[in-house]
């Protein structure tokens, strides 16, 4: 199969910007008529004469170089990474909005995203400034300019919100924040804002936190205008509401208005859950268990990952597209399955902060669509390439040279552990 057509190449021009216009120099004599001037004021000079002509860009002078004040750095629409087709199954990432929302579109049109998810404010800080009016227009201009529409669009919550926690003070200190997450999301005209449903940090019953997540929701309906909540399913481990389907069905139940609640269906989650959707049997079993609970009415959107984990291993590790324990044919269920087109189907793979790793992923997705499960191989093989190519083969990596730098890995991976996974969840 040939993936080619949905990547472009990579090839970028440093130094001046290319234009249509060209330049030729005006000769202009200054023997014996003017005093022996610097090298930089030449170089002005000859600036200052260029008029409109046919020589080299190449040949121009190099300008006097002013420094800037301000280390903002300016907002310039990059190359496309990848092409953005015409398709019912709506693929893209979470990617950054460093240096303004409005470069999140930027860098979701560049991977060649036809959905895409971000954060709308730190998701590791209770409090943010405010948004500001030009970063609400410019975001909208940009989702205008790039034709993107709201429900494609699945900003996702502060990792630290828990509306399960039984302490009330520390309860409310997330719903002031996830409140803040939902009226973010209305100034900037996005309607789905998802997020993790909660803990019991094991020191309340499941149902006792399931009944505090819908009690949060219920005043944040009344607080807010339209954007529907959306729960997360979770890995299934420790004290984590969400890793079963009936919490997320309880959680939908006591909510009033059904109208803004919804699901997002994370692939790696349900794997290590114990839901298997590497077959086709599994995947129907899947969609007919989450409907029965649930409803397939709720499904707002989906995370797309690949585990490095295996089945029902209540952990939660992102793994690309075809790389992990699920496998690509799991993927092929979702992108051949029409009740799973028109949602926003989101990669939260490792990028290795290299952009093309992305864009390959959702260039193969894209391609799953229409082909056979056996053609499908090769989309994995080609992912597994650019990610060896973006350093990020977990075979290749070579093994620590220290064995404090093993110990500082293993110290780390426990901690994500207790954060991600046991429910300890700050809030």
């Amino acid at each position: 199969m040939n993936l080619t057509r949905g990547l472009v190449s990579l090839n970028f021009r440093k130094g001046y910007p290319t234009t249509s216009t060209n330049f030729t120099h005006k000769k202009v004599s200054t023997r014996n008529s003017q005093p022996e001037l610097s090298t930089m004021a030449r170089k002005r000079k000859q600036i200052d004469e260029f008029v409109p002509g046919d020589i080299n860009e190449s040949d121009l002078p190099e300008p006097p170089v002013k420094k800037s004040k301000s280390r903002k750095a300016k907002i310039v629409d990059p190359p496309q990474y990848g092409v953005r087709p015409a398709s019912l199954w709506k693929v893209g990432a979470h990617v950054s909005a460093a240096g303004g929302l409005e470069n999140a579109v930027i860098n979701a049109a560049s991977i060649g995203a036809n959905a895409f998810a971000l954060f709308v404010k730190s998701q590791r800080k209770w409090t943010s400034p405010a948004l500001s009016s030009t970063t609400i227009t410019n975001f909208k201009a940009k989702l205008a300019e790039h034709n993107y529409e709201p429900r494609y669009i699945l900003p996702h919550g502060s990792y630290l919100i828990n509306l399960g926690n039984p302490d009330t003070e520390k309860r409310q200190k997330s719903y002031n924040c996830f409140l803040d997450d939902l009226e973010r999301c209305e100034s900037l005209g996005l309607t789905l804002y998802n997020f993790h449903p909660g803990s019991t940090v094991g020191e309340a019953t499941t149902e006792e936190s399931i009944s505090l997540i819908a009690q949060c929701l219920n005043k944040a309906h009344k607080a807010t205008n339209a954007v529907v909540t959306v729960l997360e399913n979770m890995a299934g481990a420790g004290n984590i509401i969400g890793g079963e389907f009936t919490h997320l069905a309880k959680i939908i139940e006591k909510v009033h208005d059904k109208k803004r609640v919804g699901v997002c269906l994370d692939t790696c989650h349900m794997f290590a859950a114990g839901y298997d959707l590497r077959t086709k049997e599994g995947w129907e079993k899947i969609v007919t268990d989450f409907d029965q609970q649930i409803g397939l009415s709720y499904l707002r959107g989906m995370h797309i990952n690949d585990s490095k984990t295996e089945l029902n291993s209540k952990k939660d590790r992102h793994e690309n597209i075809g790389m992990g324990h699920i496998g690509i044919q799991g993927f092929h269920h979702i992108l051949n399955d029409p009740r799973f087109a028109n949602i926003p189907l989101i990669l939260e793979t490792p990028s290795f902060e290299k952009p093309e790793v992305w864009a390959a992923e959702i260039a193969a997705l894209n391609s799953l669509s229409g082909v056979t499960s056996d053609e499908s191989q090769s989309v994995a093989d080609t992912i597994r390439d650019v990610v060896k190519k973006a350093g990020g083969d977990s075979k290749a990596k070579k093994a620590p040279k220290k064995a404090a730098t093993a110990k500082k890995g293993r110290k780390k991976n426990k901690q994500e552990d207790d954060e991600d996974e046991d429910g300890d969840y700050e809030g």
